[in-house]
């Protein structure tokens, strides 16, 4: 019987909820359209339709969600404060921001990142509507420069998976199907510091599904993964490992050959007894999960509670394991990462020499 799929909602800041089922025609239905002087057609109707999928696409799925959240979350606001969001007046835009960082109520206020966020959501939206939204008008950009002054903490970051714990981490799965899998995700994400939706967005081929974030190659020193990242595609070549027990590529081609796995994406849902590949891939959400449960079965961090040990892994401790953890060049991580600067790159390095260049001295103090 198959695992019913993941379905979850989230509490907007000001209490509100929003279901991600009703979120995803993301790309409002007047937004491209015919000129009102031209007349329809069946071809020209058909391209219309067409144009409007490729505006799906000049997004991921997560960002889209994201912004659709945050309109809902506004026309809400909007229709509470006896206003309307359209067509987007500046001074209410301000307001808007105001609220979200000191709310009425109990209401929680929410972060500098995630209000910059939010607005980028309301900037997207009105353009697809034929509105522009002006960031750098005075009453958007200077309520979002006090807040920054005022609010602005520096980032918080998750703590990175290093070698040690990765290993311990594998060896509490179990070793059916489903232990297979997560071995492999886990071995393959640390290898490849890759991000969680570029894992489960994997091919076993190319073009073998339409969702498709990347394919595989297996090689005789390695795999080579071609993926589909957010500026462009980019190669990540993942080398074997020195045991069986800690190889990537071993992990994956062991999960292939047992799951039966030779079309279509690499990582599947699978049965409830762990003993069948299904052909549902999984959410992005399983490896998030599955850090943090085995986090918890290998005894990380148990100097702390339970509770802030969950808090402080998560997909991205997988990519900041590996900047940590891999003594090369940093270009090389950088490369692997695929971030456009090394200072990107030097953000997820949680243990470095960070005096390695001493300018003091090599300027003769």
């Amino acid at each position: 019987m198959p695992e019913n799929n993941e379905k979850s909602s989230s509490s907007a800041p000001n209490g509100s909820s929003v279901n991600e089922d009703n979120e995803r025609d993301t790309v409002p239905s007047e937004a491209l359209t015919l000129p009102s002087s031209v007349a329809g057609s069946g071809t020209l109707d058909r391209l219309v339709d067409t144009a409007r999928d490729y505006a799906r696409a000049a997004a991921s799925d997560n960002t889209l969600r994201a912004y659709a959240k945050d309109w809902a979350h506004f026309t809400r606001w909007c229709r509470m404060s006896g206003t309307e969001p359209l067509p987007p007046a500046p001074e209410l835009i301000g307001l808007y921001l105001a609220d979200l960082a000191a709310p009425r109520g109990t209401a929680r206020p929410l972060s500098v990142s995630s209000i910059e966020r939010r607005l980028s959501g309301l900037a997207w939206h009105a353009q697809q509507r034929g509105f522009v939204l002006d960031r750098k008008d005075r009453h958007i950009a200077t309520v979002l420069a006090g807040i920054r002054r005022k609010h602005a903490r520096p980032p918080v970051q998750k703590e990175a998976i290093l070698a040690e714990d990765i290993i311990a981490m594998i060896t509490t799965l179990p070793f059916d199907l489903r232990g297979l899998r997560d071995r492999a995700i886990l071995l393959l994400g640390y290898a490849g510091g890759l991000r969680r939706s570029e894992i489960v967005s994997l091919d076993v081929g190319k073009d073998d599904t339409l969702d498709s974030g990347g394919w595989i190659t297996l090689l005789e020193d390695g795999a080579l993964l071609t993926l589909r990242g957010k500026t462009g595609w980019r190669e990540v070549e993942i080398g074997r490992g020195s045991t069986d027990q800690t190889c990537p590529v071993h992990a994956l081609e062991q999960w292939l050959h047992f799951a039966k796995v030779s079309f279509g994406p690499v990582f599947v849902r699978t049965s409830r007894d762990g003993k069948r590949a299904l052909e549902a891939r999984l959410s992005d959400k399983h490896v998030a999960r599955l850090i943090k449960s085995c986090v918890l079965d290998a005894g990380l961090r148990a100097d702390l509670p339970e509770a802030e040990r969950v808090a402080l892994f998560s997909g991205h401790s997988l990519r900041a394991g590996l900047a940590s953890s891999a003594e090369v060049d940093e270009r090389y991580i950088q490369k692997q990462l695929g971030h456009s600067s090394a200072e990107m790159t030097r953000r997820y390095q949680r243990r470095r020499d960070r005096f390695r260049v001493n300018l003091t001295k090599a300027a003769g103090l």
